[in-house]
């Protein structure tokens, strides 16, 4: 994607296979070109710590809302029903700690669930109105890719490396 609202002239390869991006992410790696971007309609197993990536800490974050959550509901029944509104009824004590589980369990997943969910558009730059650039509608159906970015990388070594990991197609793009 276009990083800092600057314009970047691509040159991309599609492949047809899963095990070709794979091949095709290794000679890059051992020929030192650097990569731009790998596109894929589903995640492929090996492709991260081919491309260095980092884990993401996004758990760390649900671990947080979740917490929250579990506060926000046992904090808050233990003021209404020992507080706001204390009510004896069948016997039960104002503070019933098993009675509060089933809605604490319940809040700590819905605040879990939602902050996990508005930190990843937000991080990924997703939302309401955001129109994202692509480099090719087929990539997100049956097609892999590897982009480069032209200032990095020649148009004839990025041609010649496309053909010999066997790229079904060879394409640019400024986006």
């Amino acid at each position: 994607m276009a990083k800092n609202n600057t314009k970047t002239d691509l040159i991309f390869g599609l492949y047809d296979d899963e095990e070709d991006l794979l091949t095709a992410v290794k000679a890059a790696k051992r020929d030192h070109l650097d990569i731009y971007d790998v596109y894929s309609p589903f995640p492929v197993h090996g492709l991260d710590p081919l491309l260095e990536l980092e884990e993401s800490r996004l758990h760390q974050a649900g671990f947080i809302y979740g917490a929250i959550g579990t506060l926000t509901a046992f904090l808050g029944m233990t003021w209404i029903f020992t507080k706001d509104w204390p009510i004896i009824f069948g016997g039960k004590p104002y503070w019933s700690v098993p009675a509060f589980i089933p809605i604490t369990f319940e809040t700590t997943v819905l605040f879990s669930a939602i902050g996990m969910t508005v930190t990843f558009y937000v991080i990924s730059g997703m939302g309401p109105g955001v129109v994202n650039a692509y480099l090719d509608d087929r990539i997100t159906d049956d097609k892999f890719c590897i982009a480069f970015d032209k200032a990095s990388v020649s148009s004839e070594k990025a041609q010649s490396f496309f053909k010999s990991t066997g790229a079904s197609e060879v394409n640019s793009k400024t986006i």
